[in-house]
């Protein structure tokens, strides 16, 4: 825990002109004697720190200082570069993997990293996910709001939005930022965006950290129990778990999940085509079938 403070501290000094003791003991959750030892040991690690006393003082770094790489192990580093590579995948650019080599001090042999670990963020439309990236990072940094049509199960709208932070979750990139329109703060889905512009600047706000847990996001107002194929087992795996079915002994799964609105119950059995039965709720069981002779009758008139 000690090399990752002291590596913590390092950064936050790399990235500012000065701090005081006080500011790096609160955001260490430790004391000012153990942020003195620190200082203490990156000062014997060879980096050139410099503490100010008095009112206007605090704990600074030499300008133009460099990381050594022996701070740093091997793996350590084809860690963060993996993470960095990560970054590179949405970003278009290698902007991530030259922060590496300033890192690494020119450390080039180990710039290959560990490539048996590889990590691309982009999914499939990279081609407009990129553009919408940079654009809303761009607008968090010179905090400039940014307005967009948002295409959402409740219909579309015009939105305005302060941008505060970008967030992989679930497989996909949202955006959490104030909402002028909702006067709240809300979580926006990248894919579901259209229009994507910058617009005036703002003060900004205190943030609070969005509650991303599932029961949040994704509450389970519905409990589905449902009888699938055999054939469909991978997709169970893959879609919920292994967890999500239990084998019957005449070779059906019984499938057992929470879900958040009709619509995506009734769309969900549907998509196994005759490979599921929804068993509960009950009251469901018709909406599914209107829905099925919805889509006979359709074809029966073309």
């Amino acid at each position: 825990m000690k090399l990752d403070r002291m590596i913590g501290i390092l950064s936050i000094l790399l990235q500012r002109e000065k701090v005081t003791a006080p500011f790096l003991a609160e955001k260490f959750e430790v004391s000012r004697r153990t942020i003195s030892r620190d200082i203490e040991a990156l000062c014997m690690a060879g980096i050139p720190l410099r503490t100010e006393p008095g009112q206007k003082g605090g704990i600074s770094i030499m300008e133009g200082y460099k990381i050594d790489r022996t701070l740093l192990s091997t793996s350590e580093l084809q860690a963060i570069l993996a993470g960095l590579r990560s970054l590179d995948s949405v970003s278009g650019t290698n902007r991530y993997a030259q922060l590496m080599e300033k890192l690494s001090a020119g450390a080039s042999s180990l710039l290959p990293g560990d490539a048996h670990i590889l990590i691309d963020l982009s999914s499939w439309y990279k081609d407009t996910l990129s553009p919408k990236i940079e654009l809303l990072h761009q607008g968090i940094l010179s905090r400039r709001k940014v307005s967009f049509t948002y295409f959402a199960p409740k219909g579309t709208s015009q939105r305005t939005v302060e941008p505060y932070h970008l967030i992989f979750q679930w497989g996909s990139w949202y955006l959490w930022g104030w909402c002028d329109k909702r006067e709240e703060f809300r979580l926006f889905k990248l894919r579901r965006m259209t229009g994507l512009k910058a617009g005036e600047g703002f003060e900004g706000r205190a943030v609070p950290a969005p509650d991303l847990s599932q029961r949040r996001v994704f509450p389970h107002v519905y409990q589905v129990i449902a009888k699938i194929q055999p054939e469909y087992q991978w997709r169970l795996m893959e879609e919920y778990g292994q967890e999500s079915f239990t084998l019957q002994p005449d070779g059906t799964l019984l499938f057992s999940f929470g879900f958040t609105d009709k619509t995506s119950i009734v769309g969900w059995i549907v998509s196994f085509g005759g490979g599921a039965e929804l068993l509960e709720p009950a009251e469901l069981r018709r909406d599914v079938l209107a829905f099925a002779e919805g889509i006979r009758e359709k074809y029966l008139e073309s």
